[in-house]
């Protein structure tokens, strides 16, 4: 498959009727090799005491995913602290392939969170890990695993 056929056919997050532009989130080789890909070793870890909470409000993931669906993601500090939203990752599979800059042409980072209003996802099992950081230095990560039908 040529780059340029790869990127037309890479799965698209859409930002709704207000964009008519997709923006590339994941080609369809990245997400077979992030499948494919052997469980990632990681150390066992505790939480940073007084880290920032990241809480996924939509879509539920207690189930499959339909797609296009919107995506809203809520940073909770702990005061007297504020969340630094420049310091927001979005890392793709078992990769961890950084596609922040992706995402960030269709949606805001803000102190509160990150809202997409519509993202078109291929059907196939997802892996996101997301990363913010407080104007303390704490950081904070949260592990999203979801399957689209």
């Amino acid at each position: 498959m040529n780059m340029k056929f790869g990127l037309w056919v890479a799965l698209a997050l859409t930002c709704g009727t207000a964009c008519s532009q997709n923006v590339y989130l994941v080609t369809p080789a990245e997400m077979q090799a992030s499948i494919a890909a052997p469980p990632r070793l990681s150390a066992k870890t505790t939480p940073v005491k007084d880290a920032p909470a990241i809480q996924v409000t939509a879509p539920t993931l207690t189930g499959p995913v339909k797609s296009p669906t919107a995506i809203s993601v809520k940073f909770q500090p702990t005061a007297p602290s504020a969340i630094k939203p420049e310091s927001f990752r979005v890392l793709y599979g078992s990769f961890e392939i950084d596609i922040t800059k992706r995402l960030l042409n269709v949606a805001k980072v803000t102190e509160q969170g990150v809202q997409v209003s519509e993202a078109s996802l291929p059907n196939g099992k997802h892996k996101l890990l997301l990363e913010v950081e407080d104007t303390a230095g704490r950081k904070a990560s949260r592990l999203l695993e979801f399957e689209v039908n």
